[in-house]
């Protein structure tokens, strides 16, 4: 049995457990949210560190990448040091492999089809797999890193300048606190003042973290699809409310909802630890084959995609 631990800067409210075999192996999944508090956050890793097989670090990450480039998030460190002895994952090697198979996936199985759709993404740099496999099968991507991050009106709508005001600005915004960058703990449930809405009106598809799109979102996202990482059972009822057409979350369901990508990650991690091998891409891309795992898909019921 495996335990696998993702601690949260996020709100505790959307904490949960679960257990689940995959590839005859057993994990009990818990997410432990602090509510924005980063030392206790950093308690809690020293406390389990040794006692569980791999930590996930949960809303936030280690590194965010532009091109080739990685720029590394300073709070982001602190929580890294703190496990002296338990692997810790935050989820970027899920974003770079697990994500491009779902994209792909959507595609084959017909769920979404991306050609000259427009595709409003929160963050590139948090998702830059997602991003260019979605440019690969022909979406229009409007790229909100400044929109969303810095709270600048300002979408930018090629990798080519994503890369440019990265290498610029980046360096500087990674050394600020994260909560200035990211909602933490309860500002994951306020609504920000700030209207973004003609953003979300144009797109017909919004991908990227969901904490991001919930915080601007308008009261109507009529037949609007939504690809996301983790979504609570309430989060449903909202997104339903809006009359969202189709809710895809990029890891699967597991007993009610889906976990962030750094647990996922962090069971992919335990596994190949067992088996002697490293946590790289190709070994998460062989293990993501044989574990079959599939994106959740929910159609809502007055649906028209």
């Amino acid at each position: 049995m495996k335990h696998i631990v993702s601690i949260s800067l996020g709100s505790s409210e959307r904490d949960h457990s679960a257990e689940v075999i995959l590839l005859n192996e057993k994990y009990i999944v818990e997410r432990i949210g602090t509510n924005g508090d980063l030392n206790q956050a950093i308690k809690l890793i020293e406390k389990l560190d040794g006692k569980v097989d791999a930590f996930g670090m949960g809303g936030i990450d280690l590194y965010v990448w532009a091109g080739s480039r990685s720029y590394m998030i300073r709070d982001a460190m602190r929580l890294k040091a703190a496990a002296k002895h338990t692997p810790m994952v935050d989820g970027s090697g899920l974003k770079n492999t697990l994500e491009r198979k779902v994209i792909k996936y959507l595609v084959e199985n017909r769920i979404v089809d991306f050609q000259g759709k427009k595709v409003l993404l929160t963050s590139a740099m948090d998702r830059y797999g997602m991003a260019h496999e979605i440019k690969n099968y022909g979406g229009d991507i409007v790229i909100g890193d400044l929109i969303f991050a810095l709270g600048i009106n300002m979408p930018i709508y090629s990798f080519e300048g994503l890369n440019r005001i990265a290498r610029i600005i980046a360096p500087l915004v990674c050394r600020l606190p994260f909560k200035l960058l990211y909602p933490t703990g309860v500002k994951q449930k306020e609504k920000s003042s700030k209207s973004l809405h003609s953003h979300y009106n144009k797109a017909d598809i919004i991908a990227g973290d969901f904490h991001y799109i919930k915080r601007f979102m308008p009261d109507s996202l009529k037949d609007k699809i939504l690809i996301t990482n983790t979504v609570t059972e309430r989060d449903i009822i909202e997104l339903r409310q809006r009359e969202v057409s189709v809710l895809i979350t990029t890891t699967p369901q597991l007993q009610g909802r889906s976990f962030g990508t750094n647990a996922m990650e962090a069971m992919l991690v335990a596994t190949l630890a067992d088996l002697n091998k490293e946590a790289t891409e190709e070994n998460y891309y062989q293990l993501l084959e044989e574990m079959q795992l599939e994106p959740r898909v929910e159609r809502f019921k007055y649906s028209t995609v």
